[in-house]
C-alpha cells in the first residue's frame, strides 16, 4: 500500500496533464526530465539503475551540442585530470611489459623506489598478494597496482638475476614531465619538445630555455606536434616567455561569459631570438593557443601542417561523487581575431571526428593548396600585417608534407606486436655496463653509437618467432625509422637525459625544416614580412 501512494504525487502531475492536454499546458524541461526519471524508475518492466539512468541522459544532452562538451565518471574524471595536474602518487619507476613482466626501463631520481634500490633492469614479478608477472595484463591494470595514496606502503617482489628481492616501497608524489625533449640541435640552435600543456608546464619550459642558453643558444625550434593540449594558462605562460609586457596572446568569448583578453604581464626571457614553431594535424587547443599567439605576434613562423582547430573552451562542473561535466562556454580567438575553431553541425560528432581523415582523403596533408584560404576569412598579424587565414586551425607559415616514405607493413608489424621494444629491451639488459662504459654520457653515446649487426639480427630471429617473416624491400625501406627508434630506445634507457626523439630528428622532415629556416636568417625574414609564405 505504502508503495502504492509513493506514486501519486507523480500521477497527479501526469493526469493534469492529460486532462488539459487540448489546452497544451507549458512544461519545463527540467520538469518533463525529471518526470521521464519517475516513470522507467518506478514502472519499468524490471529493476533499473537510477544512476545510470541520469549518466546517460547526461551524456545524451550534451550530444547535442558540440564535440568537445562531456560528461566523466568519477575514475574517467581522475584518469583525465592527473597528467594535467602534473604529478600523481606512486612508486616512481618507468616500466615496459617484457613477455608478460613488468620491466624497470628507469627510476625516478629520487622517487621511491630509487631510495629503496630499485634499479634498472628489474623485474617485478608481485604487487603486495597479487602475482602480476605472467597474467597478460593491461599497463592501466599495472598502474592500478603501482600507484596509490601518497604515504602508503605496496610490497613487491622483484627478481634481478636469479635472485627474488622483497622490497616496501613508500608511495609518493611523482612528477609528470611535460617537457620530454631538450637538446642543442646545432651549436646555436635549442629545441624544445612538449607533449602536453599541464601545471608546470611552463616552469619546465623555462628551465629548459635557461638550460639551453647555458650551452649557447641563440634560435629556438619549439615542437608542438601531436600535443593535445590542456591548459590555457600553460599556454598563456609560455607563450610570455617571447612576448613583451602587454602583448595580447588569446580572446575568448561566449554567450555566458563575456569576451577577455588574455595579455602577457612581464617581458619574457627569449625576446630576440629566432622561433620556429612545429605544428601538425594532431597539435590542438593550448598547442593552437601558442602557435598562434607566435605567428599573430610576428614572434616566429609555424612550420608542418594545418593544426587540429579544437578552439572551444570547455569549464568543468564537478558533481560530489567525483564525476564532472565539461562544458563549452566559448571559444577561443587568436590575437589577430582568427577562430581556432574548426566547422561542425550540432549533433554529428561523428562527421567532425572523421575531419582528419578527409584531410587526408582530399590530400590536405601533402599540398598546401589543398588547404581553403577564402578571402572572408583573412586576417592580419599584429606587427607586420601579413595575410593570416581562419577557418578552424592555425595554418603554417611553411607547409611540410606528411612523411610515410619509411612505412611498410613489415615495420607496422615489428612496432605493433612489442618486437622492438622486447629486442631493445633484451640488448641494453645484457649489455648496460658495457654500454655505460664506452659511452659515459647521453653526447658520447648519440655521436658514437651504431646499431651492431647483430642486434638487428635478433631483431629479425624475433619477428620470425613472432610470425613476422623478414622483408628484404620493406626493411631497406623502413631501415632508417626503425635504427633511429631502436637508438632513442636504448638511449633514453641508459641516461637520466637520454633522448628517444635524437635520433629520430635526423630523419623527421617536420625538423629538418625547421631547422633549414632557423638556420636561414633571410628566408626567416621574408617570410615574417609576409614576402611569400608558402
Amino acid at each position: 500500500m505504502k508503495k502504492i501512494f509513493r506514486f501519486i504525487p507523480l500521477l497527479l502531475i501526469l493526469l493534469s496533464f492529460k486532462a488539459a492536454a487540448d489546452e497544451r499546458p507549458a512544461i519545463s524541461p527540467a520538469m518533463k526530465l525529471e518526470a521521464a526519471r519517475h516513470v522507467i524508475e518506478n514502472f519499468y518492466v524490471e529493476d533499473v539503475d537510477g544512476d545510470t539512468i541520469v549518466t546517460e541522459a547526461i551524456k545524451a544532452m550534451l550530444k547535442t551540442l558540440d564535440p568537445h562538451s562531456a560528461y566523466t565518471t568519477p575514475d574517467e574524471t581522475k584518469e583525465f585530470t592527473e597528467p594535467l595536474q602534473g604529478k600523481f602518487s606512486g612508486i616512481g619507476i618507468q616500466f615496459n611489459m617484457l613477455r608478460d613482466t613488468v620491466y624497470v626501463i628507469q627510476t625516478i631520481a629520487g622517487g621511491p623506489s630509487e631510495r629503496v634500490g630499485i634499479i634498472a633492469g628489474d623485474r617485478i614479478i608481485a604487487a603486495d598478494d597479487s602475482i602480476i608477472a605472467g597474467r597478460n595484463m593491461k599497463n592501466t591494470d599495472i598502474m592500478k597496482f603501482l600507484r596509490g595514496p601518497k604515504e602508503s606502503v605496496v610490497k613487491l617482489k622483484v627478481k634481478r638475476g636469479n635472485d627474488l628481492i622483497d622490497f616496501a616501497v613508500t608511495r609518493d608524489d611523482i612528477p609528470l614531465y611535460s617537457v620530454d625533449e631538450t637538446f642543442m640541435a646545432d651549436p646555436t640552435t635549442g629545441y624544445i619538445r612538449i607533449t602536453r600543456f599541464a601545471e608546470d608546464t611552463a616552469q619546465e619550459v623555462a628551465q629548459a630555455i635557461a638550460k639551453l642558453k647555458a650551452k649557447g643558444m641563440k634560435n629556438l625550434i619549439l615542437d608542438v606536434s601531436d600535443n593535445g593540449g590542456g591548459y590555457l594558462g600553460a599556454a598563456f605562460d609560455i607563450a610570455g616567455q617571447f612576448l613583451p609586457v602587454g602583448t595580447p596572446v588569446v580572446s575568448t568569448a561566449g554567450r555566458a561569459t563575456p569576451p577577455f583578453t588574455y595579455t602577457t604581464e612581464v617581458n619574457g626571457s627569449f625576446p630576440d631570438g629566432r622561433v620556429v614553431v612545429i605544428a601538425n594535424q594532431n597539435s590542438a587547443s593550448a598547442s593552437e593557443i601558442l602557435s598562434g599567439a607566435i605567428q599573430d605576434n610576428d614572434r616566429g613562423l609555424v612550420v608542418g601542417r594545418r593544426t587540429f582547430g579544437k578552439g572551444l573552451v570547455q569549464r568543468p562542473f564537478p558533481f560530489p561523487d567525483g564525476s564532472m561535466i565539461r562544458l563549452t562556454v566559448s571559444r577561443y580567438y587568436t590575437p589577430s581575431g582568427r577562430c581556432i575553431q574548426k566547422h561542425y553541425d550540432k549533433g554529428h560528432s561523428e562527421e567532425y571526428q572523421l575531419e582528419l581523415l578527409n584531410r587526408y582523403q582530399d590530400g590536405e596533408l601533402w599540398s598546401a593548396d589543398s588547404i581553403a584560404r577564402p578571402d572572408s576569412l583573412k586576417y592580419y598579424t599584429l606587427k607586420n600585417h601579413r595575410p593570416v587565414y581562419g577557418g578552424g586551425g592555425i595554418i603554417p607559415d611553411v607547409f611540410v608534407p606528411a612523411d610515410t616514405s619509411y612505412y611498410s607493413v613489415y615495420y607496422r608489424d615489428l612496432v605493433a606486436k612489442g618486437i622492438v621494444n622486447r629486442t631493445v629491451i633484451n640488448y641494453v639488459d645484457a649489455n648496460r655496463a658495457a654500454l655505460r662504459k664506452a659511452y659515459p654520457n647521453a653526447d658520447s653515446f648519440y655521436t658514437g653509437f651504431t646499431l651492431p649487426q647483430s642486434l638487428l639480427d635478433k631483431l629479425f630471429a624475433a619477428g620470425e618467432e613472432e610470425k613476422v617473416p623478414f622483408n628484404e624491400e620493406q626493411w631497406q625501406r623502413s631501415r632508417p625509422l626503425v635504427e633511429a627508434i631502436m637508438t632513442g630506445l636504448i638511449g633514453r634507457d641508459l641516461y637520466d637525459d637520454g633522448s628517444y626523439y635524437r635520433p629520430l630528428s635526423k630523419i623527421n622532415k617536420d625538423f629538418q625544416a625547421a631547422l633549414e629556416l632557423i638556420n636561414d636568417p633571410e628566408k626567416y625574414n621574408s617570410l615574417l614580412r609576409g614576402e611569400g609564405n608558402q
